[in-house]
């Protein structure tokens, strides 16, 4: 599992629309971030079930260290500008 406290790390899992989705409009924001695909790293599902009510809900997003459930890019953005505005990418 990837625990990055500094930074936002994305955790997914092949196939799911949510995720592709978030994914995308992350990079589309320019957001620099972390993927993490639950099905290949079983500590990443236990955490994600952990923050879930016990349930793999993906995408699940950490952004410094603090877990969001199934956000939207908005909710993301928000949570990097409060907790690690560093991350956000610059703009001319």
């Amino acid at each position: 599992m990837n625990e990055d406290r500094e930074g936002v790390v994305v955790y997914w899992r092949p196939g799911c629309v949510f995720c592709m989705k978030l994914r995308l409009r992350l990079r589309l924001a320019r957001l620099r971030f972390t993927e993490v695909d639950i099905r290949r790293d079983p500590r990443a599902a236990a955490f994600v079930r952990s923050v879930a009510d016990g349930n793999e809900t993906v995408p699940t997003v950490t952004v410094a260290g603090r877990a969001m459930v199934n956000p939207s890019k908005k909710q993301v953005l928000r949570a990097v500008a409060a907790h690690a505005p560093h991350l956000l990418p610059h703009t001319a």
